[in-house]
């Protein structure tokens, strides 16, 4: 987690150049390519925002949350709503507030709604007990995201110890299931003993309308201990993949499934058979309509990086073979993926001559054939201060968030791409 050179490097720069001052706002583009074309999605947040998630909530609105930070300012947890025919629903609305809230390029904050109208929110909280410790923390809002007044922390262990990289999902009408990475196994001075004491493991936790707790599981009891995690919601049951982790510390992609509330044993998407030492802090993406499934990853296996899509139509009980989206030097990875009804869709970051290029390609559904591919945005930020792109899809346009930096500061850009 935060303990690796790829975490300390980019949380260093993003808090060097989030705190800059700057007026310098990112060139509005418009461009034409093959099928569908891109335009700029001229979002609500201000400079010195960054770690973007975008959702779409049930009744159909885009969820966009991020973290601003300015300089003298405390650090804020903010999120707006959109519709395509109303535009953005308000002013953007804080969730909280204080330097306690962590800002991490790779471990950035989740927002889901569920169809009971209600919005979850879910960030990080260092933890004063340990230099490197800090809790996932999860709130409710019952009235739009006006007030956010039920907080709890997922992770209850009272370990001074790293619980992060989470991903939500939607739990029935009321409820919302999340699954993290905890480190509370390689904190000193803990008495419980669980297989594979040490080891970062994948826990999980649903929590009701009432921000009611349910049962506490291990998913799998030795993970890889930085890479992002996600999840999907399929037919027979919600999804979750991640980075795994051998014995040998070969670091391959791996789901697990729920079904008639008992979690499966893990399930290799694709064995690349990429051995690393350490974690390459760049995790798998999920998307999932029905029992088909598609999930996005970053390998080096062979010493040659490249970006991979593999598909599943029995909700992850086997995947077919990959496909190689791109691969080469130039590949950062960084992935999202998202499926509608006619295709797939993939984004990622490559750098090529000290340049940071956005891309985006539409696959038929099978990813039999690639339908186009088109380069979004030229980033002027370099290094981890980009961040991760989002991507989500709605019956109007597919959308893009991501983080470049201008001038020094932070700021959020977005895209819509539609025919």
């Amino acid at each position: 987690m935060k303990t690796t050179h790829a975490c300390l490097i980019g949380f260093a720069l993003l808090a060097l150049v989030a705190c800059k001052p700057s007026t310098t706002q990112a060139p509005a583009t418009s461009a034409a390519n093959g099928d569908y074309q891109h335009e700029v999605w001229v979002l609500p947040a201000a400079a010195g925002s960054s770690a973007p998630d975008l959702s779409i909530a049930p009744d159909g609105r885009l969820l966009l949350s991020w973290i601003n930070r300015t300089q003298g300012r405390r650090n804020a947890l903010q999120f707006g709503s959109y519709t395509d025919k109303g535009g953005w629903q308000s002013q953007p609305r804080t969730v909280a507030v204080g330097n306690s809230l962590m800002v991490n390029w790779a471990d950035t904050p989740h927002m889901r709604g569920t169809a009971d109208g209600a919005l979850w929110m879910q960030w990080l909280q260092n933890d004063a007990n340990g230099p490197a410790a800090y809790d996932t923390v999860l709130a409710r809002s019952r009235d739009g995201g006006v007030t956010w007044n039920q907080i709890t922390r997922v992770n209850n262990d009272g370990k001074a110890a790293e619980h992060g990289f989470a991903a939500m999902w939607a739990e029935g009408e009321d409820g919302i299931g999340v699954a993290w990475l905890d480190g509370r196994e390689k904190a000193p001075g803990h008495g419980e003993v669980i297989q594979d004491a040490g080891s970062t493991q994948l826990r999980q936790l649903d929590f009701d309308l009432d921000l009611e707790r349910g049962t506490d599981s291990v998913l799998d009891a030795r993970a890889c201990d930085c890479c992002q995690t996600d999840a999907a919601v399929t037919t027979k049951g919600p999804l979750v993949v991640y980075r795994d982790r051998s014995d040998d510390d070969i670091r391959d992609i791996a789901v697990v499934r729920r079904t008639a509330g008992t979690w499966g044993a893990p399930v290799s998407v694709h064995a690349d058979g990429w051995k690393i030492a350490g974690c390459p802090v760049n995790g798998p993406a999920i998307t999932a309509k029905g029992n088909d499934a598609v999930v996005g990853w970053y390998s080096e296996a062979g010493g040659a990086p490249a970006l991979r899509l593999a598909r599943t139509t029995d909700a992850g009980d086997t995947f077919a073979r990959p496909v190689v989206v791109d691969s080469g030097k130039q590949v950062l990875g960084r992935v999202d993926v998202a499926i509608d009804a006619t295709q797939a869709w993939v984004t990622w970051l490559r750098e090529a001559n000290g340049v940071q290029t956005l891309m985006l390609a539409r696959y038929t559904p099978d990813l039999s054939r690639e339908l186009q591919r088109m380069e979004i945005a030229t980033l002027k930020g370099r290094g981890y201060a980009t961040g991760s792109p989002r991507l989500a899809i709605d019956s109007t346009a597919a959308w893009l968030v991501w983080t470049d930096v201008i001038g020094g500061v932070a700021h959020l850009q977005g895209a819509r791409v539609t025919r």
